[in-house]
């Protein structure tokens, strides 16, 4: 099979989408290889000059998956051809940032070879090129949206859990579920495939290990919630069972591991109040998690984009907590609002502004988390945006007293 570089000789190359990857992409391009041209195109499928182009490269937030194009490939395609014998791969609705990242600490502080953290993180997968060149482990966040068009599976792959999320996408949980497994679908009986037991069966030929969900051994760390000693036991059991590493310093590795920003990530306390921004939270699972996780729970943010995901989940949850004050904001926020108007603990605001100086006018112990159960799209560039904001707010309405 030839390299990456070898791919691109001579070839009319054209980049569709031009964020971060895109980016990264034309560097790498730019760097190693010798296409006879580069062009960048930001429009919609109807508009491509598709066979104008040897090689089209689709970013990941480009709307379409449906090709059958031979000439459309995308850079985690291309990076797997050549490494997928040196990656790790993780996907799942929820917890995969927090996965990958413990994953790549506890290699990087165990093994004797260089270890890049790569994906849907936050780092393009081609920044990592000299490295993986030279024997470098890729450890790899995947996203629905970078798994869609893939024809290869990393070695090792990951597949944590599957909620209703990105509808606004893909329509059906079963076409977004369809996209997550490719992480597996192509993957041979020489590698492995770790699936949470939530998961959906799928078809593959890798030796497959179910990741339980309960009796979970208690690992020492400084992150909360049962759903992160479901992802420290993943990356306990990748780096004993399958790198060899020991127990204990894996064990070690887990206890020094830093929260995530915007992850249950606590940042101040004001006036006696602890304050969380769980802004990743896009799912209502996700926001009860977060309530079961800091213990002392009073007040709880939720709202933003409604992708029309079902609520019922929340709805449901949110009688059973008569010490936690939930104020709704924003569409998602408004439409939950419906059902469970009737409950006492239960404010609506318009945006996040509000909340907040609501936050502080009815929270006078315990913690005020930020875990709105809905996107930032609408409202917010991401949820880093929406998180650092949140901060900001509760910083400035502390200063006024």
């Amino acid at each position: 099979m030839s390299s990456i570089v070898e791919k691109f000789d001579n070839k009319k190359v054209l980049l569709w989408g031009y964020g971060r990857e895109g980016k990264a992409s034309l560097t790498f391009l730019n760097t190693y290889c010798n296409p006879s041209s580069v062009e960048v195109f930001e429009g919609k499928r109807e508009d491509l000059p598709i066979d104008d182009y040897d090689i089209v490269i689709k970013s990941p937030g480009v709307p379409y998956f449906d090709y059958e194009e031979k000439n459309i490939t995308s850079m985690t395609e291309l990076f797997l051809e050549e490494f997928k014998d040196n990656t790790v791969g993780i996907t799942g609705t929820k917890g995969k940032s927090t996965t990958t990242s413990l994953i790549y600490h506890v290699l990087k502080e165990n093994l004797d070879r260089k270890v890049c953290l790569l994906g849907n993180i936050g780092i393009p997968c081609m920044e990592a090129y000299e490295d993986m060149k030279n024997g470098a482990l890729a450890v790899l966040e995947m996203s629905c949206h970078q798994l869609v068009n893939n024809n290869v599976s990393p070695h090792i792959s990951v597949f944590l859990n599957l909620y209703e999320d990105h509808l606004d996408y893909y329509h059906t949980k079963e076409a977004y579920f369809k996209a997550k497994t490719k992480i597996t679908t192509n993957q041979t009986e020489n590698d492995y495939f770790f699936v949470g037991e939530d998961v959906p069966s799928i078809v593959t030929k890798a030796k497959t290990i179910k990741l339980p969900k309960f009796n979970v051994p208690k690992y020492e760390m400084k992150l909360l919630g049962i759903h992160n000693q479901w992802n420290a036991d993943v990356a306990y059991n990748i780096a004993t069972n399958i790198f060899g590493c020991s127990k204990e310093a894996v064990i070690n590795s887990i206890k020094t591991f830093e929260s995530l920003p915007h992850r249950l990530e606590y940042f101040t306390t004001i006036n006696n109040v602890s304050f969380y921004d769980d802004s990743i939270s896009t799912i209502p699972e996700a926001t009860v998690n977060a309530i079961e996780s800091v213990k002392d729970a009073r007040c709880v943010i939720v709202g933003g984009m409604d992708r029309g995901i079902d609520y019922q989940y929340l709805i449901d949850a949110i009688p059973n907590y008569q010490n936690v004050n939930f104020i709704l904001c924003y569409e998602s926020g408004k439409r939950i609002l419906e059902s469970v108007r009737n409950c006492i603990n239960v404010y609506y605001v318009d945006n996040l502004d509000l909340a907040v100086k609501l936050a502080k006018n009815i929270t006078k112990d315990g913690a005020c988390i930020l875990s709105p159960a809905a996107a930032s799209y609408g409202y917010f560039k991401n949820f880093e945006e929406r998180g650092d904001y949140f901060k900001k707010l509760v910083n400035e309405n502390a200063s006024k007293g």
